[in-house]
């Protein structure tokens, strides 16, 4: 197997990631797979039924969050697949590369006036390296106008 992983987490500020991974795999031929990571390590293991609700509740909503994004991609023409993975996020980014042996891998751009980012442009850099080093797929930042996109190991802007 091979194609695009796009990594995604949901919300407007994925919109641009999921565009240029569509027009990516569209232009490539290339198949593309939307992965939404559902990672619980805030939650306290007190509570086992407690987890496993909340757990279940954020499967649930990754699902819908991958339905949405699999709708565009097929309304603009381009098949694709959803998986939903629990654990740490770069460990099942770079789990599910491995497994498809992808090309390329969609990865969003850290905002620095957003605390809620998943990565730091460290790490975000950092796992883009291992991506590459690793799996041989190509890593790709979409670009904040949605016209071009850079290579990961390119600088980053603000």
């Amino acid at each position: 197997m091979s194609g695009i992983v796009c990594a995604i987490r949901g919300g407007p500020s994925c919109k641009s990631t999921v565009t240029q991974a569509i027009t990516l795999a569209k232009n490539a031929h290339l198949s593309l797979y939307f992965l939404y990571v559902v990672n619980h390590d805030f939650l306290s293991p007190a509570s086992n039924d407690h987890t496993h609700a909340v757990s279940e509740k954020m499967h649930q909503m990754g699902q819908a969050v991958l339905f949405t994004v699999q709708n565009k991609a097929s309304a603009l023409g381009v098949a694709s697949e959803t998986v939903v993975r629990q654990g740490d996020v770069e460990d099942e980014i770079l789990s599910l590369c491995r497994d498809l042996d992808a090309d390329y891998v969609m990865l969003g751009r850290p905002r620095d006036h957003q605390r809620e980012n998943v990565f730091t442009r460290d790490s975000l850099k950092k796992l883009s390296q291992q991506i590459e080093r690793e799996v041989g797929a190509q890593v790709v930042l979409p670009d904040r106008g949605g016209v071009q996109m850079d290579r990961a190991d390119a600088e980053y802007s603000p």
